[in-house]
């Protein structure tokens, strides 16, 4: 007869086990916050980056004199004139800006929120 060894259990202790069903739920959704957190910081250094290559073509572009020629879908290459190809960074710059805005706005909203959230869990915690 083979002496049986007890079995050890290795999984960790849960921390949240022994908080409450709202707390838990708080930190459920600080966690997801964050995430949607770190996309929208994502987006706006995206956002950055273009702006800042937008910026560049309207410089080389209003040093340029005569015809200018673009890239168009990665495949097509067409002739423009100087004021078409500025007018449209231009708008794009434009556009940039108010998406920039709105994502700034965005984070400052998601930021407090977060921070709220993160007191309200961490006050819970240390009871």
């Amino acid at each position: 007869m083979e002496d049986e060894q007890p079995t050890t259990d290795n999984r960790q202790p849960n921390p949240l086990e022994n908080l409450d069903q709202e707390t838990q739920q708080q930190i459920q959704q600080l966690q997801m916050m964050e995430q949607t957190f770190q996309q929208l910081l994502m987006q706006k250094n995206a956002f950055s980056m273009e702006a800042n290559e937008t910026e560049l073509i309207i410089k080389e572009v209003e040093k340029t004199k005569g015809e200018i020629s673009r890239l168009v879908g990665g495949q097509v290459l067409i002739k423009s004139t100087k004021e078409a190809i500025l007018e449209e960074m231009k708008n794009k710059k434009e556009l940039i800006k108010t998406r920039m805005k709105t994502i700034v706005e965005q984070e400052k909203q998601f930021s407090e929120q977060i921070e709220k959230i993160r007191e309200d869990v961490i006050k819970k915690i240390q009871r």
